[in-house]
């Protein structure tokens, strides 16, 4: 397999022509030229995920901090064990993404990337100031490092931590799909059960500050889904060997993986045990979203008859829009922070 070189950082012999820049295998001058851009929706997403800037301590947790310890068991159980993966997420995608840029040889791409790595460590300062807003100390670190011990929510970590572990040793161009599709995943399917979760609670009454704060995050995990789409299908259109039947079927294979862990996870935290939500809804929803994410590469779908959002589930979208220009229905202010329109997409 070929395997990759590191970008060096200074590079006088780099090519500037637009046309010998590619997202992996070119000769970069690792220049930032705003004004110079082979990648023309790399413009868009900039423009957009900048103006997603947001503060974790804005959002008021004071009746979270009241509630939580009214939840339910397995209300409390659920909010432990999705916290707990959701930091585990968000802290591997921070220490991968520098991984990743030193190989892509666009260097608007990487100014996509590492806006991207900034807002990881806003996610995870956003879970700490939930779990430090919500929890005592003793208990905080038990949620925190929960994922090292329950055994369903290591095999998760493992099936992407192992992809990100693998390119890291052997630098190869296919280990660098493969990663780039385990993205792709983390991205568009392993977050969906936890945010919808904490979108069942707020529409319930419950915990409404920490919803709050996952509607941001949300909002900033779309654009990276929408990022990570983009390098792929460029990847598709400049290196057409890495997209052959038996690789893009390959890829396809991973995301039904993750979709299907996604179900085993959902069954585990929610099942038929929570308020507002049962295993048919969460799988129907779940499969539909696999679905999207296959389709949206260019993909047969994961599953057949799964096409549409559920019925059931189409408050989900209502929840997780962060950029409606209107009242907020958990508290009573403006939620449009973005100073543009949300990117338009399918996400």
């Amino acid at each position: 397999m070929e395997r990759m070189h590191r970008n060096p950082l200074f590079n006088p012999d780099g090519d500037r022509e637009l046309t010998k820049r590619f997202v992996i295998n070119g000769n970069t001058t690792n220049l930032n030229d705003f004004n110079n851009m082979k990648y023309e929706w790399v413009s868009d997403w900039y423009r957009q995920t900048m103006n997603n800037f947001w503060i974790p301590e804005e959002i008021n947790l004071a009746q979270d901090k009241k509630q939580y310890p009214q939840l339910v068991a397995d209300e409390k159980r659920a909010y432990d064990k999705i916290l707990s993966f959701l930091i585990f997420l968000d802290s591997i995608q921070t220490a991968n993404l520098p991984s990743i840029s030193q190989y892509i040889t666009a260097n608007e791409i990487n100014l996509c990337l590492h806006i991207q790595t900034y807002q990881e460590t806003i996610h995870s300062q956003s879970y700490s100031y939930m779990l430090d807003s919500i929890v005592e100390p003793n208990q905080r670190d038990e949620i925190l490092y929960q994922w090292r011990d329950d055994e369903h929510l290591l095999k998760r970590n493992k099936f992407i931590g192992d992809q990100y572990n693998a390119f890291q040793i052997d630098p190869t161009v296919d280990n660098f799909m493969r990663v780039m599709v385990a993205n792709y995943i983390l991205e568009g399917i392993y977050f969906y059960s936890g945010f919808m979760f904490f979108y069942n609670l707020a529409r319930n009454g419950r915990m409404t500050g920490s919803a709050q704060q996952i509607r941001y995050i949300n909002r900033d995990e779309n654009t990276h889904l929408w990022l990570f789409r983009n390098i792929i299908h460029a990847l598709r259109e400049e290196n057409p060997e890495l997209f052959t039947p038996e690789k893009e079927e390959e890829y396809r294979a991973m995301l039904l993986e993750g979709t299907e862990q996604e179900i085993a996870w959902a069954e585990y935290v929610i099942g038929d045990r929570l308020e507002g939500l049962n295993s048919q809804m969460v799988t129907d929803y779940i499969r539909y979203l696999g679905n999207l994410r296959a389709t949206g590469l260019g993909f047969a779908p994961l599953y057949e008859g799964y096409d549409e959002e559920p019925a059931s589930m189409k408050w989900v979208s209502n929840y997780s829009n962060a950029n409606m220009i209107r009242t907020d229905f958990f508290e009573a202010r403006s939620t449009a922070y973005a100073k543009s329109g949300a990117l338009v997409d399918d996400l």
